[in-house]
């Protein structure tokens, strides 16, 4: 088993080496992954951003809480990236390449630190509010 990994390894480096399409597409995958890393250290940013602790469901109860944070996140931006798609400028200057690139994981309106008052009797107006 270990030769026939070793094999198959070889294989897709040679494959890598020689296909471009190949490389930017890993590439395009690992950008994902660093842009969620980056993200993941703006909104959990106590302790260094690292889960400091060997209690299992504490690192359980901090990693859901992370990725309900990473969830809310991509939702509101999607809601924003479609709000603002939706004025017909936009379709005229968005060629499909530029679409492709849009990207809910941004974070530069996110705020890490300092207090943040919630009013829970009011709601975010994505769009024409609701209906």
């Amino acid at each position: 088993m270990l030769e026939i990994g070793r094999a198959q390894r070889t294989r897709f480096v040679a494959r890598y080496l020689r296909d471009r399409d190949l490389q930017r597409e890993i590439e395009e995958g690992l950008n994902v992954v660093e842009a969620w890393n980056r993200a993941n250290a703006v909104i959990y940013y106590g302790k260094g951003g690292e889960i400091s602790t060997n209690n299992r469901e504490e690192v359980e109860m901090a990693a859901m809480c992370l990725r309900i944070l990473q969830a809310s996140i991509v939702y509101l931006n999607t809601l924003m990236l479609q709000d603002v798609l939706a004025e017909p400028r936009w379709s005229e200057v968005l060629a499909p390449a530029d679409r492709r690139g849009l990207t809910p994981l941004f974070w530069s309106h996110i705020r890490p630190y300092g207090e943040v008052r919630l009013d829970l009797a009011s709601r975010l107006v994505i769009g024409d509010g609701p209906s």
